[in-house]
C-alpha cells in the first residue's frame, strides 16, 4: 500500500512545481478514496514492476488502461493523466 501511495503523487506531477509547493501534502498524495479506487487495479496489472519506482507503476497503469476499473480511470482522468 506504501508504494501505491506514492505512485499517486505521480498523478499529481502534471501541475507546476510551484504549484505543489503551494498545495497540502495530503492532496498531493490521492484522496483515501482516490487511493481505494485503484489499489486493486495497481495490484491486479502492476504487481510486477510494483518495486520499480512509481513512473514505472503510472506507466503500467496507463498501458492497462483500457482494463482499468472505472472508478480508477476517472481518477487518472482527474490529475491529467
Amino acid at each position: 500500500m506504501r508504494k501505491f501511495s506514492l505512485a499517486l503523487i505521480l498523478l499529481s506531477l502534471s501541475v507546476s512545481t510551484g504549484a505543489i509547493a503551494e498545495t497540502p501534502p495530503a492532496q498531493r498524495s490521492g484522496t483515501p478514496e482516490e487511493q481505494a479506487a485503484c489499489s486493486r487495479d495497481v495490484q491486479r496489472f502492476c504487481r510486477p514492476v510494483i518495486d520499480q519506482g512509481d513512473f514505472t507503476i503510472l506507466a503500467c497503469l496507463q498501458q492497462n488502461r483500457p482494463k482499468l476499473t472505472k472508478a480508477c480511470e476517472l481518477v487518472l482522468k482527474d490529475h491529467g493523466q
